[in-house]
């Protein structure tokens, strides 16, 4: 390092942070930053030299989101008028008072959709916060003034979810004169209802519809798409996030709302790096509470003896209880692995031959959901569970998001060890949806690694979603955030880090959109425009979209 330091001219070394920049948050030059950090004689060098890298770091990332700002601001979506009619119908006509985060969160979407600008907005709901109807208003918004809107889930079981839900919000509208179209579109629609919805669809006639990546086949059906909500934004690649926001052929974008109960940790990112208009919702419902979580030793007889003892007074009190699995079957292999493991995962076959032998479910009826059952077969599943006919649910992740079952008030994840925060804390939202207090049981054999620990440490708790995602962005670390499992490429910051450096990279973030909003073209920072060129830059694309 000395020898090739020694070789250069580091005073004439091009920086791309400019001068007056460096000043005002006392940057060192690169040169000297680099000097430093080698050959600096004190700690204290040392520390500012790596102070400064980050805060460059930081610079260029936002430098160059900050133009992508500025050039999707040229963009133009169809503009949908605030408050309509519809809307405040709907409002007043809800079984239930909003949440002061659920009308804040209306409020900033509904002047998003009135623009011309095409909304890209992130909202950041807690698993049971409300976001369906935060989302449902603003397709009301969209319908109301004679648009299209769509909501795209990542399972059949989520999509019939909602539109369930959606049709049963809407039922006061019919009686107030507003009759809103929403139809169902999923790969187990019937031809006909199928073709009927792609005749709607073609016609330009105000609908909803509700579907899964059927959705997205379909894209070029839509003849006035003005909205489309993404529910569980991470369950879905980039490409397939912006196949319906590129949708229309007229030039204009379209709104784009897309949703997360638990952000995963690169969206915690995202959110620090500022590049998405964010809404977070805080809080549950009137009456809810939050569910009490312990962790289980599988190792401990007595624990899990009293884990089904306790399954049983709850359904005795009239209670659902769910108990989930990482296999279906015992040569079924996840696709996630987070741990290796000498003893055999729980799968849903096992487990259903195994609850028939516990002494304390003597009598009960437990039915089974996974990925593998017929949209028929699931839903017959789900009406017995939900029903009480069979109150126990064995099942894979498969219900992890949007199954509403507000009689559900136990949990039983086994091998918890082998979910990730995001996925534990989607499964212990499908209990708790009552005002009934609701209990999560997190299983796990009696040697699991540090991490493993730590994790299952961190979802006991905490209930506050986002909480988890600070904690899984700092077990994960950036390596996992920014490198190849989103991006293809490993991550080339150095320096800066998303968990500790929030403070730098909001100072640079402002300095960055204040020089981009003074000079688009960087015709005066040469240095900055082609560092933004550089082919280091390339793992930035991926960045802005979010």
């Amino acid at each position: 390092i000395a020898v090739v330091l020694d070789s250069l001219d580091l005073d004439t070394l091009p920086d791309p942070v400019p001068m007056q920049i460096r000043s005002r948050f006392d940057i060192e030059p690169l040169g000297n930053a680099l000097r430093l950090l080698h050959q600096g004689s004190t700690d204290q060098d040392v520390a500012r030299a790596k102070r400064s890298m980050r805060w460059r770091e930081a610079f260029v990332l936002q430098a160059f989101l900050a133009k992508r700002r500025l050039g999707n601001d040229a963009l133009r979506a169809q503009s949908c008028p605030e408050n309509p009619p519809e809307l405040q119908a709907f409002l007043d006509g809800l079984p239930f008072t909003l949440t002061p985060s659920q009308r804040s969160a209306i409020s900033a979407i509904g002047a998003d959709i009135a623009s011309s600008h095409p909304m890209q907005r992130l909202l950041e709901g807690d698993v049971g916060s409300g976001k369906t109807v935060v989302a449902c208003a603003a397709l009301i918004q969209v319908i109301a003034a004679g648009h299209q809107g769509a909501l795209l889930a990542p399972t059949e079981v989520l999509a019939r979810q909602h539109a369930d839900s959606i049709r049963a919000l809407l039922k006061p509208l019919e009686s107030a004169g507003f009759p809103l179209d929403l139809r169902l579109l999923t790969s187990s629609t019937p031809a006909p209802a199928r073709r009927e919805i792609e005749r709607l669809l073609a016609s330009g006639m105000p609908i909803i519809v509700v579907g899964t990546h059927a959705l997205l086949y379909a894209r070029n059906l839509f003849a006035d798409l003005a909205l489309a909500v993404i529910d569980e934004q991470h369950r879905f690649g980039v490409q397939q996030r912006d196949a319906l926001r590129e949708s229309r052929n007229d030039g204009l974008l379209v709104h784009q709302l897309v949703m997360t109960a638990t952000p995963i940790p690169r969206s915690v990112a995202m959110t620090i790096f500022g590049d998405l208009d964010v809404t977070v919702m805080k809080g549950l419902p009137s009456g809810r509470k939050p569910v009490t979580t312990f962790v289980v030793d599988a190792g401990n007889a007595v624990w899990m003896e009293r884990m089904w003892q306790r399954a049983r007074e709850e359904i005795d009190s009239g209670g659902r209880v769910y108990v989930v699995c990482p296999r279906i079957d015992e040569d079924d292999h996840p696709d996630v692995l987070l741990e290796e493991s000498t003893a055999p995962l729980a799968s849903v076959t096992a487990t259903m031959e195994m609850l028939a032998g516990v002494p304390s479910l003597s009598g009960v009826k437990a039915v089974s959901v996974t990925g593998k059952d017929s949209s028929e077969e699931k839903s017959a599943a789900m009406e017995a569970f939900s029903s009480g006919q069979a109150p126990i649910l064995v099942a894979t992740t498969v219900i992890e998001v949007g199954v509403d079952v507000p009689e559900a008030t136990m949990m039983i994840i086994l091998d918890a060890q082998q979910f990730g925060l995001s996925q534990l804390h989607q499964l212990r939202g499908r209990v708790g949806r009552s005002s009934k207090q609701s209990i999560c049981m997190a299983v796990h054999p009696s040697v699991i690694s540090d991490t493993s620990a730590q994790r299952l440490e961190a979802f006991a708790s905490s209930t506050d979603g986002f909480v988890l995602a600070e904690a899984d962005l700092a077990l994960r670390r950036e390596g996992d955030v920014l490198g190849s499992a989103q991006s293809g490429k490993a991550s080339r910051l150095r320096f800066l880090s998303v968990v500790r450096d929030g403070a730098i990279i909001e100072e640079a973030r402002e300095s960055a959109g204040e020089l981009i909003a003074a000079d688009p073209s960087l015709a005066s920072y040469p240095e900055l425009a082609a560092s933004l060129n550089d082919a280091s830059s390339e793992e930035l694309v991926w960045m802005e979209r979010s």
